[in-house]
């Protein structure tokens, strides 16, 4: 502050001699100088004309001598430093310097020309210049001058440093003595007073000041005071106390209320109360007041409290608002008193033990215990049970992209539907996670089964809210019956979970009663899934290799990888149902390891022939495949076996680019850097596989075998419209610079129609089916050439 002040003040004087005693002294210069140049000018001129009169006659005479005396009396007048005389002839040149020494720059050049009066009228004969000096604002100054405006500067230096001076005294250094007493009250916390005495306002400001600290720390120690009696009797009162503030969040609670509820203070403090009241007594809470409005400004009110814990107690809070006490504060004063009874503590325990926290229906323990008490109750009455296991499809999308909290809400809102449809004797269960099992008891069971499943469906047409969203869901339904389909209540459970995920496999969103097909295809699904882990354990996946040939000319350009199960008991196992089940389980990344590598050793067999050293393999990478080391093991599996990158083909379909995934983008990306090409499988079958062509980095377009086998189907339309889908996936593969590759060629018509559509490549049957190394190396040894396929088609 002390430099702002100072420094404004300094402007302000500096200002106002900038304003009127600079141009005021400017002024006096000017008007000095400008007399002075006056005066010489005046002297000179008389010099010049006087002159010049004198040197008219010599001039005509062209008398030298006559004319340089006349120029040695000029230049002896001070104010003339220099003179020069010519004629007209140009014969006559005549320059006197005066001894002192001045810079040209300081001269100024006068000239007068010179007239003779002649017999034949006045004529010029020459003319006479002088040099004078320049006249400057202090040049011409006199001694009395220069003491006057010395004594006037002095005089406003002083008048200009007293004033500092005394601003610095008077105002500066009691301001700062002000400013420091503030900045010490703010950091330490203690009134400090401002040591100044004066009669001056500063002085009466400085003891202002020293009575206002003085009263604020008097009132400081009782406000202190008053505030650590009431906290005391707020704290050490017995009963569990909290105040609200007018928005009901929590502004204090005392000791004995954390104790009780196992809170911590820093936790609660500013948290709105309704949050830690079970969510079935909120709107009970919330209504509170107007509820209880007629008896006074005290009112009471039972709820759910949650603890700490997790546990809930039955609380009443008697609450008073604090506004009814006239003084203006906001918010109110509660009591809460645990009303929770012995009895109904045992029977809420009992009840979670057997109850699903979330929807109220019975867990699995509970259902466990009420699916043998109803086995027990049909036996006895010689009455069936329909049991229905649902699961809701696409569940796990809505936890992961709107949160646990909005599934919760969905499984909420799907039990309110389905309850409404039971009867008195049947039961209900959430198993875990979106399973729930379903018990219809007693007559006609097996048809309100059927007829359950129909309306549980049909309830799924109507979206879930979840707050401004709306979702879709649909359910997924296994059906079994006792005694008809199991002997126990663990069997009938596991029978309707097997119907259950038959209809999953076979497209969801409906029922299925189960049959014993379903055990069979269980049981084969297994079979297949221990198939797959010995096989990755013993290692029974191989590649086999199919050539991909030059449409036109037969020549091998390349294999496509296939996998094949050679299986030690079943023989060579079709990859079909193998890949389905990989692909659920999560094996298909080992499994599409184990063929990457063993495709690229069978391309290193094959290029030991002579021919072969620049054909390629394709390998299809599944979307488990695609992650960040991806691109090592290609450089590391291209280096063990020293294959050149452009020799290996990424084949990829649209499941993994339909996400357009950045991360995807990047691993394509480093592929290709490596040197490896990028073909993109299944052509033309994707709703967006054009786009693809221009967002990723593809080499290689292979047209689905789909078209191809339409080609020459009887259909002339669907044959005309067949090929001017691949002429112009052609074209336009090609203007992207990629090669095409024609899928499942196995006729001649289709080879010769495709050669006509400008297609480059193909595999297919008709050129050869898939084989094993052992086979393919044959073959190719047999055709030492090495540059054709004909012995394969054969």
């Amino acid at each position: 502050m002390a430099h702002s002040v100072e420094s404004r003040f300094i402007a302000i004087i500096s200002g106002a001699l900038l304003a009127v005693v600079v141009p005021l002294f400017t002024l006096l210069l000017a008007l000095s100088s400008q007399q002075a140049v006056r005066a010489l000018e005046e002297h000179v001129d008389i010099v010049l004309a006087t002159n010049s009169q004198a040197l008219a006659k010599p001039l005509w005479d062209l008398d030298t001598e006559s004319v340089h005396q006349i120029a040695v009396a000029m230049v002896k007048d001070p104010t003339i430093y220099a003179v020069r005389v010519t004629d007209t002839t140009g014969k006559l040149n005549i320059s006197e310097v005066t001894p002192q020494e001045i810079s040209l720059s300081d001269l100024t050049i006068r000239s007068q020309p010179i007239t003779y009066m002649s017999n034949y009228g006045a004529r010029v004969v020459g003319k006479v210049s002088v040099s004078i000096p320049t006249i400057g604002w202090f040049s011409k100054l006199h001694e009395f001058e220069f003491a006057f405006i010395s004594i006037f500067i002095i005089a406003i230096l002083t008048v200009f440093g007293a004033a500092i001076l005394g601003n610095r005294v008077m105002v500066i250094k009691p301001l700062l003595r002000l400013t420091a007493a503030i900045e010490a009250t703010r950091r330490l916390g203690s009134r400090h007073h401002v040591d100044w005495r004066s009669t001056d306002e500063m002085g009466r400001l400085a003891k202002s000041f020293n009575e206002m600290q003085t009263l604020l720390e008097h009132e400081e120690r009782e406000l202190k005071l008053a505030h650590r009696k009431t906290t005391q009797t707020y704290n050490l009162t017995p009963a569990m106390l909290f105040s609200l503030d007018a928005d009901d969040r929590i502004a204090a609670v005392s000791d004995y209320w954390l104790v009780a509820t196992g809170y911590s203070r820093s936790d609660i403090l500013n948290l709105p109360f309704c949050e830690l009241v079970m969510p079935e007594d909120r709107s009970l809470y919330h209504n509170r007041k107007s509820q209880v409005r007629s008896r006074g400004p005290a009112f009471e009110v039972t709820v759910r409290f949650i603890c700490q814990s997790g546990k809930t107690m039955n609380v009443l809070i008697a609450e008073t608002e604090l506004g009814s006490a006239g003084d203006g504060e906001t918010g109110s004063l509660s009591v809460m008193t645990d009303v929770t009874e012995l009895k109904q503590s045992e029977i809420r325990n009992y009840q979670q033990a057997i109850s699903d926290h979330l929807t109220g229906l019975l867990n699995r323990q509970g259902f466990e215990a009420a699916l043998e008490q109803k086995i027990i109750e049909a036996d006895r009455n010689g009455t069936d049970i329909a049991c229905l296991f649902v699961d809701l499809d696409r569940f796990k999308s809505i936890n992961d992209n709107l949160g646990h909290a909005a599934g919760d809400l969905v499984l909420g809102q799907f039990v309110e539907r389905m309850l409404p449809l039971l009867g008195d004797h049947d039961a209900a269960s959430r198993l875990g996670g979106d399973e729930f099992a379903i018990l219809l008891c007693g007559e006609g069971s097996e048809r309100r089964g059927t007829e359950l499943c129909q309306r549980i469906v049909e309830f799924f047409d109507v979206p879930f809210r979840i707050e401004t969203n709306s979702v879709r869901l649909s359910a997924s339904i296994g059906l079994a019956f006792y005694p008809a389909h199991a002997a126990s209540g663990a069997e009938l459970l596991q029978k309707s979970d097997l119907a259950m995920y038959a209809r999953k496999r076979d497209g969801k969103n409906g029922a299925q009663v189960y049959n014993s097909a379903i055990l069979d295809k269980t049981r084969e699904r297994a079979e297949i899934e221990t198939d797959i882990e010995a096989a990755l354990a013993a290692n029974w996946f191989e590649a086999h290799l199919q050539p991909i040939v030059d449409i036109r000319t037969g020549a091998c350009n390349g294999f496509e990888a296939l996998m094949r199960m050679r299986h030690p008991r079943k023989g060579l196992v079709p990859p079909g149902a193998i890949v389905s089940v990989a692909e659920e389980t999560g094996t298909i990344g080992q499994i599409g390891n184990l063929i990457l590598e063993d495709a690229v050793a069978n391309l290193a067999r094959i290029s030991r022939i002579p021919g072969m050293s620049d054909t390629y393999v394709a390998v299809n990478v599944s979307p488990l495949q695609f992650d960040a080391s991806l691109p090592v093991k290609l450089s590391t599996l291209l280096g063990r076996y020293a294959i050149r990158p452009s020799r290996l083909v990424i084949e990829i379909t649209e499941a993994v680019l339909m996400h357009d995934n950045p991360e995807i983008r990047r691993l394509l990306d480093e592929i290709r850097n490596i040197g490896c090409r990028i073909a993109l499988d299944d052509f033309g079958t994707g709703y967006s596989s054009l786009s693809y062509l221009s967002r990723f980095p593809v080499d290689i377009v292979k047209i689905d075998q789909s078209f191809i086998r339409s080609l020459n189907n009887g259909d002339d339309d669907i044959d005309r419209r067949n090929k001017m889908l691949i002429e112009g996936i052609a074209a336009i593969s090609h203007k992207m610079n990629c090669h095409v590759v024609a899928e499942g060629v196995e006729t001649e018509y289709q080879r010769s129609t495709l050669i006509d559509m400008g297609i480059e490549y193909a595999q297919g049957y008709y050129f050869a089916r898939p084989q094993a190394i052992g086979d393919v190396l044959k073959m190719l040894n047999a055709d030492r050439s090495g540059d054709r396929i004909d012995s394969i088609a054969s």
